[in-house]
């Protein structure tokens, strides 16, 4: 009976133990986020390199502000290099205004030429670079911090449309 308690009591210490460890190696692991935006010089003050997440990686034609997380659950991305269109969700714990003042910053640091600029609930800043055009959206998050959407499409062509083609 007792060796039975105490096989008992020996078990449940070692199975906390076991996952404390894994809890504490799982925060260490996924904790990091990003070290850096692509946009921003490779390496640090010792000239080594910094650590950028692979996630953003690919996107070198968009500033990605310093640790900021993509949302891969609302993100839709086809396409690759600076040839990508679709919708980046990116999550931030800086502020609305600060998010808004890098983007309309650092944007227009990477040649993208802007078409409009709106500050309200849910600021909106639209440019366009080639034959894209890009549209940003900033909200602020369910808690804390704000969810930035980066929508990228193809530029449409313009002109006139014809009579004929509505029946006419």
């Amino acid at each position: 009976m007792i060796n039975t308690l105490i096989l008992k009591i020996f078990s449940i210490l070692f199975s906390i133990v076991l996952l404390s460890a894994c809890a504490q190696n799982f925060a260490e692991t996924f904790s990091k986020g990003v070290v850096l935006a692509p946009s921003e010089p490779a390496t640090n003050d010792k000239g080594l390199p910094k650590t950028v997440q692979p996630a953003f990686a690919q996107f070198q034609d968009i500033p990605i502000p310093e640790g900021a997380k993509m949302n891969m659950d609302r993100s839709l991305i086809l396409g690759e290099d600076n040839a990508w269109i679709g919708r980046l969700v990116i999550e931030s714990t800086s502020s609305k205004a600060e998010l808004f003042d890098f983007f309309k910053e650092r944007t227009r640091q990477l040649g993208w030429r802007e078409i409009t600029s709106v500050r309200a609930s849910i600021s909106v800043l639209s440019y366009s670079k080639g034959n894209r055009i890009m549209t940003i959206t900033f909200q602020s998050g369910a808690v804390v911090g704000t969810v930035v959407s980066v929508t990228m499409s193809p530029k449409g062509t313009t002109g006139e449309v014809r009579q004929k083609d509505y029946g006419s």
